[in-house]
C-alpha cells in the first residue's frame, strides 16, 4: 500500500480538520497510510510537498487549506500562486491532489470541507490516488 503526506495550511483549524478527516478516510478506505504536516499558509504547501517528494518517503500528497476572499488583492495571489505551484508539481510527476479551497466566505468553505457534504478533502485524496496510478501506469 502507498504512504501519503497530507500538507495542510493550518489557518482555519476547524475547516482543515474536516478536510483532513475526509482525506484520511478516503486513503484508509483502500488501505493507504498518511501523515499530516502543518505549514503556516497555502503558499507554503507546494514548497513543503516539493521537499517531501525529494525525500522519497511518500508515494503521493494531498494539499489541504482554505483561502477565503478578503478585502484586498491578497486572495488572488494566494489562490492563484498556490494552485499554479501545485500544478507545476504534478507536471513534474508528483502525485498531488489539490484540496485547497478558494471561497468567498466561511459558509461556502464549511459545505465544501464537511465530509458529509461536498467532502473536498476526500476528493483531493482520490485525485492523488488516481495520479499515483497514472504515474505507475507509465513506469514512474
Amino acid at each position: 500500500m502507498a504512504h501519503f503526506l497530507i500538507v495542510e495550511a493550518r489557518f482555519y483549524a476547524h475547516l482543515n480538520d474536516m478536510l483532513i478527516e475526509g482525506a484520511r478516510a478516503a486513503l484508509e478506505e483502500v488501505g493507504h497510510s498518511a501523515e499530516v504536516i502543518s505549514v503556516p499558509g497555502a503558499l507554503e504547501v507546494p514548497g513543503t510537498i516539493a521537499l517531501a517528494a525529494e525525500s522519497g518517503r511518500f508515494d503521493g500528497f494531498v494539499a489541504i487549506g482554505v483561502v477565503i476572499r478578503g478585502e484586498t488583492y491578497h486572495f488572488e495571489i494566494v489562490a492563484g500562486e498556490s494552485a499554479r505551484a501545485i500544478m507545476a508539481l504534478t507536471l513534474d510527476g508528483v502525485a498531488v491532489g489539490n484540496g485547497i479551497l478558494t471561497v468567498e466566505n466561511e459558509a461556502q468553505a464549511l459545505v465544501r470541507a464537511d465530509p458529509a457534504q461536498k467532502n473536498k478533502g476526500g476528493e483531493a485524496a482520490e485525485a492523488a490516488m488516481r495520479l499515483l496510478k497514472v504515474r505507475e501506469t507509465f513506469g514512474g
